[in-house]
């Protein structure tokens, strides 16, 4: 959460399409058939301000339906 944070810091104080984030996707893996890529995730949703702010990760209010069909 930490980068997302300074991403998130640093397109509050740019001008607006100025800046430019390189996400990490060391930790992307495939499950189920899903690609899943948690850095960008976490990037994405913090800046979309969607993140779970008390995980830390993830967005806020998911419901985990899609488990129970696994």
């Amino acid at each position: 959460m930490g980068g997302a944070k300074l991403a998130l810091g640093l397109e509050r104080i740019s001008q607006p399409g100025t800046t430019t984030i390189v996400v990490n996707v060391g930790d992307d893996f495939e499950h189920l058939g899903l690609r899943i890529c948690p850095d960008i995730d976490t990037v994405l949703y913090t800046l979309g301000n969607l993140s779970d702010q008390e995980r830390g990760w993830g967005r806020a209010e998911e419901s985990w339906n899609f488990i129970e069909n696994a």
